[in-house]
């Protein structure tokens, strides 16, 4: 791998020494003696990774989420104990475990910490969006780095914290990462947001785990977090009772329902709740106007929100914003619930821990059916 150290002096290097330097990024073809004893890693609900493995080295094949035919990209994981093998496939080589990296969301630090695996985080991006205080102590600290702006990070701040890799969430038609791709470092291209299944996002925890040596622990957490997962959809199938759910508010012009199988669409079937938009087949938000949504919801049983403010939202707050909102049955017999983003932690835990916000859900649409009735992220508004 290129070191980031030589970065300033790449464009004096000749090009057929630079062009080797670059492929040495990616791995050498030799015959096909590497793919012996090549044993499969089994994964049981991502549709995005796949893996195998020798005694030199592990393949992890991230498929592209927006076009599944096409190959996202490709790593080998080699340990750094290791030698590096004489003859490997095309990849990204990692070697591993990494100990100094830059990752851009706070998701995948929150699983990091929980992963044991926190002192391996040297930076990050957008650090004013970070709600983890051990984040902001080690910033403060000097121990962690803000490489600024996602779209357009800091190159001298990422030269300067020399780290081993860089993940990250890929978009689609993102052109590719622009200056960041010139440095020669590994970019792990985190796509388990686009999974649609709660645990099929989750099971991503194992691909990190490898990468930073925490593999046994990864895999222990996830057999924990499908277990306690199929375990409260198994409890709430034996009620014949499924409640209509309304989610989300009007943005501007348009009002954002997620798609009948997207991730939301599939937390609100298994918590045991009859969603509006269960029969559409997208896996993303919709736009719908107004009067679309209010004509398939106005008599849902119950509404959920997220939102993010400095204090909760209420009745009055939702009526003042737009006063059609009253005349939802949700509202007008006090069932509607919110979950402030700033000031619990959903976005960066119910991803790898999707059992906590089925729990909420449940505890929502079937109230006395599990013993355990405290709500972690939604609260019934207050008037």
């Amino acid at each position: 791998m290129i070191h980031l150290k030589s970065y300033k002096t790449l464009s004096k290097t000749p090009v057929f020494l630079l062009t080797f330097l670059l492929f040495s990024c990616t791995g050498k073809k030799g015959e096909d003696s590497w793919s012996d004893k090549l044993e499969p890693v089994t994964f049981n609900y991502t549709a995005y990774l796949s893996a195998d493995r020798n005694k030199d080295f592990t393949r992890v094949i991230v498929r592209n989420p927006w076009d599944s035919t096409q190959v996202l990209q490709t790593y080998l994981l080699i340990p750094k104990a290791h030698k590096l093998p004489e003859e490997l496939p095309e990849g990204v080589i990692v070697r591993t475990p990494l100990t100094n990296t830059l990752v851009y969301s706070s998701v995948h630090c929150s699983l990091l910490n929980e992963l044991g695996a926190f002192d391996r985080i040297g930076g990050v991006c957008e650090l004013q969006y970070f709600s983890m205080p051990e984040i902001h102590e080690a910033y403060a600290a000097g121990r962690l780095v803000d490489a600024g702006d996602s779209m357009n990070p800091d190159i001298e701040k990422i030269i300067d914290m020399d780290p081993e890799a860089i993940i990250l969430s890929p978009f689609e038609n993102s052109g590719g990462y622009g200056r960041v791709e010139k440095l020669g470092i590994p970019i792990i291209e985190g796509a388990d947001y686009m999974e649609v299944s709660p645990l099929a996002r989750a099971e991503w925890m194992r691909f990190y785990g490898m990468l930073y040596g925490c593999e046994v622990t990864a895999d222990s957490l996830f057999s924990r977090v499908e277990a306690d997962y199929n375990k409260l959809k198994m409890r709430v199938m034996v009620s014949s009772f499924r409640p209509s759910v309304l989610s989300e508010l009007k943005s501007g012009s348009a009002w954002y329902v997620p798609g009948g199988k997207s991730t939301m669409g599939i937390f609100f079937a298994d918590a045991g709740a009859r969603y509006l938009w269960s029969e559409n087949e997208n896996t993303g938000s919709v736009p719908l106007a107004f009067e679309a949504v209010f004509e398939r919801g106005e008599n849902a049983d119950f509404w959920l929100i997220k939102y993010f403010g400095d204090r909760e939202k209420t009745y009055r707050d939702l009526e003042k914003e737009y006063a059609l909102y009253a005349n939802f049955k949700a509202f007008r017999e006090r069932n509607i619930y919110g979950c402030n983003t700033a000031m619990v932690p959903l976005y960066e835990e119910f991803p790898f821990h999707p059992e906590l916000l089925l729990h909420d859900m449940i505890n929502i649409f079937h109230p006395g059916m599990l013993e355990n009735r405290e709500l972690r992220y939604f609260s019934r508004l207050k008037e």
